[in-house]
């Protein structure tokens, strides 16, 4: 049996995220919500979800047209809907009187071995089941996605003694490689793991800080980077999930958990919080929250004193400065900062030491929760390992606090250890466990556990893994693209045969791909005048890609996250991508001023000539390679760079993250059976009068007011590689022509102080200049 239909009851939130991502799946799904009172249509509320997927930001659908995966319904006229489902899962308010009666009425519509699920985030399993026949309970799963389910990759599972095990491996195989998150299997307790942990944390941080009186931009920068928590830190974060949902998860974890847990020695929330939700203050979703902007568009920050809201200061704690070389440091700060930082992380650390096995088999299942629910560098177990267990039993010792069992017996080791090469976890019978990945799964970070890299230096690294296939990583800086990464590329391409490889990957697992050419660089060469060293890197960076492009074995891009510029330029010369779903491609030069040099424009305007649905002509692929590139677009999925020509269509997608380089690495052994490079382009462009139907174009836009004069500029710098030079159709240009011309731009663009200052704006604020 497997899942080709599945409802979500419940168009909210949650729910419409839930039914968007199905969508993304391409696996049909119904909606349905209750009849809104007075409404004149019967299936408005999921039908207005539907459209509001269509426009969010960011975006729930990869693709508009998926929204014709999803047929609106309600509860009332269409549950027979539900007949021909496979899993059908109730997403509606935390209310268990609400959610049972819910159930009693699927009841009478589900097929035999359908699955039911909660996406709940409090509620245990035995309470909603508490009751319900032997037939509902053997189909009955919690299921918690986490906000926004798109982006969010965790998904918490949690199953009854009762549950049938084939058809709850039928579910979480269709998150897993379908829906492309990470399944972590939690016992059956209140808040189950992240929210268990993070509630007690986020609740804990804002007592703290009202009663030690840590301002709220002080509070976010101790307890974001320098403990590898994101830049949100705990008041943002807030703003992001909302704070009207903090009272209602802390009523439910109030009345379900044991009178004896710590939890409960947490204050009330702050009088403060339910003012700010009465006012509408609800975070990000609302008017504000601690955080908010004003008319100016400037932003502010509320007192936890008395409520005002005053201009931001962005000043960095002394104690933040220490605690981002050493965690210790932080802790160790003569501040009220740093006592603060203390007293809430080792609480929470002690806190979740105390609930193993309680809401987990293993530690690793808690840390891989935090990590993925909450987005935190290090789960609570790997940030113990990462401050030391013994410094932090010692401070707990000396002042005078309990130590969960958890840490007593580990005195003189550590949570994690490496092991001929593999990862272990300390278990609960006092030995080392090995972390076993799900089949299908291939991590680089095993591979680099196991051995050593072939090829190495500061920007880069050859691995070997397995079967005849290698895989180039990026390590620099943002995966930044600098000589040192050019320097290896050329390395790899001569060596691949020799090293008796067939194939090669460019992957890492970083959490962008590459965010292009090192444009410090660029604007340390301008500064100087070094143009020849300007067109010498311009011209190594277009040789080296070339290379790639007709390399004499195959090459598999796997991107994640951002592939923009020379990243990008990267993808476009491979012979083939494997792409995460979550990939965000495009060439986006014109934003410091520049235009792609590294091949970027030949490759772009090539798929666009060769693509059949393009109109024939020599304008046609010329205009529309203009468009993308001189408006910066950047794919908002690996779907969305598919149409864009960033991807071609035989391209793969991955839902998944952790299953990317396994498929890429098929795709390699694949292409290397009857491996053949691909043939080079060849153009038939307008020349100079396609430029100067493009600078028509580009006066409009002046004219409007939608572009500055040297966005002008830039853009006919653009219009003139993309028409050709001084050329007409009817002359045959080459891929060598294109490229030559790209270096000819950008070598008279970054000349210009204007471009100069684009870059230097972008490396100050990582924001484009429009000037």
């Amino acid at each position: 049996m497997s899942i080709e239909k599945v409802a979500v009851i419940g168009s909210g939130v949650m729910g419409a995220g839930i039914a968007a991502q199905i969508a993304n799946s391409q696996t049909k799904v119904v909606l349905l919500d209750i009849v809104a009172d007075g409404a004149a249509e019967r299936d408005q509320l999921a039908n207005r979800a539907i459209a509001a997927m269509k426009e969010s930001q960011p975006a729930q659908l990869m693709d508009a047209k998926f929204a014709g995966f999803i047929t609106p319904g309600n509860l009332e006229d269409d549950l027979e809907q539900l007949a021909d489902c496979d899993w059908i899962i109730e997403v509606v308010l935390e209310d268990l009187e609400i959610k049972k009666a819910l159930y009693q009425k699927i009841e009478k519509f589900r097929k035999t071995g359908a699955m039911i699920s909660s996406n709940t985030s409090t509620l245990p399993l035995s309470i909603l089941t508490e009751g319900m026949s032997e037939r509902f309970c053997s189909d009955f799963l919690i299921t918690h996605f986490f906000n926004p389910p798109r982006y969010m990759r965790l998904v918490e599972v949690i199953t009854g003694p009762k549950a049938n095990p084939q058809a709850v491996s039928m579910v979480t195989d269709f998150i897993d490689r379908s829906l492309g998150k990470s399944v972590v299997r939690c016992h059956d307790t209140p808040g189950f793991i992240a929210n268990r942990i993070g509630t007690y944390w986020l609740q804990l941080a804002i007592n703290e800080a009202v009663q030690h009186q840590i301002d709220v931009e002080s509070a976010d920068y101790v307890l974001g980077r320098p403990v590898g928590i994101p830049k949100t830190g705990v008041f943002g974060l807030i703003d992001l999930v909302g704070l009207d949902l903090m009272p209602h998860i802390l009523a439910n974890l109030g009345t379900y958990l044991d009178k004896d847990d710590p939890f409960h020695a947490l204050a009330e929330p702050p009088a403060l919080l339910q003012t700010m939700i009465n006012g509408g203050y609800t975070g990000r979703k609302g008017k504000g929250g601690f955080y908010r902007l004003n008319k100016e568009r400037k932003k502010e920050v509320i007192s936890l004193a008395d409520g005002t809201y005053s201009l931001a200061k962005r000043q960095i704690p002394a104690a933040a400065k220490a605690g981002i070389k050493n965690i210790r440091a932080l802790f160790d700060h003569d501040s009220k900062e740093g006592r603060y930082a203390w007293k809430v992380i080792s609480e929470t650390l002690t806190y979740t030491a105390s609930l193993v096995p309680e809401i987990a088999d293993d530690i690793e299942s808690v840390d891989r929760a935090m990590r993925l629910g909450y987005n935190w560098k290090y789960g609570p177990f790997e940030l113990i390992d990462h401050i030391g267990v013994d410094w932090f039993v010692d401070r707990l010792q000396s002042e005078n606090r309990p130590i969960p069992v958890q840490l007593r017996t580990l005195q003189g080791r550590s949570f994690y250890r490496r092991d001929n090469g593999e990862l272990q976890f300390h278990s609960r019978n006092g030995v080392y466990t090995t972390i076993k990945r799900p089949e299908g799964v291939l991590l680089l970070s095993d591979i680099k556990r196991q051995t050593r890299p072939i090829l190495h230096n500061r920007s880069a690294s050859l691995w070997d893994i397995g079967d005849k296939i290698a895989c180039l990583e990026f390590h620099s800086k943002m995966n930044s693209i600098n000589l040192f990464t050019l320097a290896m590329i050329n390395k790899v391409v001569k060596n691949i045969p020799k090293l008796g490889f067939q194939g090669l990957i460019i992957h890492n697992e970083a959490a962008n791909f590459s965010v292009g050419a090192n444009i410090l660089m660029l604007l340390v060469i301008a500064k100087l005048r070094l143009w020849p060293l300007m067109n010498f890197i311009l011209s190594l960076g277009q040789q080296t890609f070339q290379k790639l492009k007709y390399a004499p074995f195959p090459v598999v891009g796997a991107p994640s996250g951002l592939a923009l510029g020379g990243g990008c330029e990267i993808l476009l010369h491979c012979h083939a991508v494997e792409a995460h779903a979550e990939s965000y491609i495009g060439l986006v030069e014109v934003g410091v001023g520049i235009v792609p040099g590294w091949g970027g424009c030949k490759e772009l305007l090539g798929r666009m000539i060769a693509d059949p649905k393009t109109a024939k002509g020599p304008m046609p692929a010329t205009m529309q390679a203009f468009e993308t590139i001189a408006m910066a677009t950047v794919a908002k999925s690996a779907r969305d760079a598919r149409k864009l020509h960033f991807l071609k269509f035989d391209d793969g997608i991955v839902m998944n993250r952790e299953r990317l380089l396994a498929a890429a690495k098929k795709r390699a052994l694949q292409l290397a059976e009857n491996y053949k490079a691909r043939a080079p382009y060849t153009f038939h462009l307008a020349g100079l009068s396609g430029k100067a139907a493009l600078q028509m174009g580009v006066n409009e836009f002046i004219r409007r007011g939608d572009a500055t004069k040297y966005d002008a500029v830039v853009a006919l710098a653009l219009a003139e590689v993309l028409s050709g030079g001084e050329t007409d159709h009817t002359e045959e240009l080459t891929e060598k022509d294109i490229l030559d011309l790209e270096r000819k731009v950008i070598m008279r663009l970054v000349k210009n102080p204007q471009t100069r200052d684009r870059i230097a704006h972008m490396l100050k604020t990582g924001k484009p200049l429009r000037n």
